[in-house]
């Protein structure tokens, strides 16, 4: 999320108007990690949010990176209708999002339209307009549901779905229509006939060999509770052919089960965001963070490898997290899916990888 107090530290800040209960300026935000770890110089670059985060992933050289992009970019000054809390940044700072270089964003979430339909537009908008892929919301309902189709090296391709869910936090009139912009809104039951009409969108695009995602905002912000509806919709999506499930809502990294040799992340929880000392969920730890990179075969799309490697925001930057706040996340991680019969593992390095064998060829990094 590099809107509201992360966007008043890049070189363009916005309007930091906000119309939230406490706080009305977005720069709030600022002060509030200031007071927690010190002052944070401004402007920073566009790579300052990222920290280590672009070294690790240059290193890892994924085949191709998704993330959730929960703000909006734009320039409008009108918020949305009964919202509370929105998030924008500013499309002149845009480079802070190009800095990661990611393929593809996911847009079907709960900020997507927290400055309405042109707040909407100017997202979609901005992200074509440097060659990024916006799956999940658009000017009508066929384009929400139209999967990014990304080619990699001539050898594969990965198409990635986006949809939303109301147990995420996202309204109703949200839902885009075929004559309507918004996002790919779904119900949260039944699970069946929704997970088939999902999986039958990505996979109408995939080939033999492709690599197919649904990334789903869902479930409430904090919690390691996954409800068993939850559960049957991600094994619907994998029985039908989809190959990685990648959740997101929640502000912390949720529970991970590999089910018929592919993950379902039920929650990746926030990379960035501008929470840094806000008081209360501290038992959650929410100032560490995960990045996770996943591994594929190639003759049957099976997993062979997941790697997480552990982050902490500190000036709302990230850095490699120490030695116990990796021990604390593999944990923790380990515990919350014990259901699945998880284990996590922590390399000499401190990356976190799931006790899994195989060899590694395709990787995939998600946030």
């Amino acid at each position: 999320m590099l809107g509201r107090g992360v966007d008043q530290i890049l070189p363009h800040p916005g309007d930091p108007e906000l119309r939230e209960r406490y706080l009305r300026d977005a720069g709030g935000y600022v002060r509030l990690a200031e007071r927690a770890n010190g002052p944070i110089p401004r402007p920073v670059d566009w790579r300052w949010p990222w920290g280590e985060v672009l070294t690790l992933l240059d290193e890892a050289a994924p085949d191709i990176r998704l993330i959730n992009l929960e703000t909006t970019i734009t320039g409008c000054g009108e918020f949305a209708d009964g919202k509370a809390v929105c998030y924008r940044m500013h499309p002149d700072n845009l480079p802070a999002l190009t800095a990661l270089r990611p393929d593809v964003c996911a847009l079907a979430n709960n900020h997507i339209l927290d400055f309405g339909y042109q707040g909407l537009a100017e997202t979609v908008s901005a992200l074509a307009g440097v060659g990024i892929h916006g799956v999940g919301a658009g000017a009508d309902l066929l384009t929400a549901r139209q999967p990014a189709v990304v080619d990699v090296r001539d050898e594969y391709r990965v198409t990635v779905g986006s949809v939303a869910m109301q147990s995420a936090g996202v309204p109703a009139s949200w839902a885009a229509h075929h004559d309507k912009p918004g996002v790919w809104l779904i119900r949260d039951a039944p699970v069946r006939d929704v997970a088939d009409e999902v999986a039958a969108e990505v996979l109408a695009q995939k080939r033999d060999g492709d690599v197919a995602i649904v990334s789903v905002h869902w479930g409430s912000n904090w919690g390691y509770g996954i409800g068993q509806s939850e559960i049957a919709f991600a094994h619907r999506l994998i029985d039908a052919g989809v190959d990685i499930v990648h959740g997101h809502s929640s502000h912390h990294a949720r529970p991970i089960e590999i089910y018929r040799g592919r993950p379902i992340l039920y929650g990746c929880g926030d990379v960035i965001d501008d929470y840094e000392g806000i008081g209360g969920h501290e038992s959650f730890r929410g100032e560490l963070r995960l990045l996770y990179l996943t591994r594929t075969d190639p003759a049957n799309g099976e997993l062979v490898s997941l790697t997480m490697i552990p982050l902490r925001v500190r000036q709302m930057r990230l850095e490699r997290a120490s030695h116990n706040d990796a021990a604390w996340l593999r944990s923790t991680i380990e515990h919350a899916s014990r259901r699945f019969g998880i284990r996590v593992v922590a390399r000499a390095d401190d990356f976190l990888e799931i006790d899994l064998a195989g060899n590694h060829r395709r990787m995939i990094g998600t946030g």
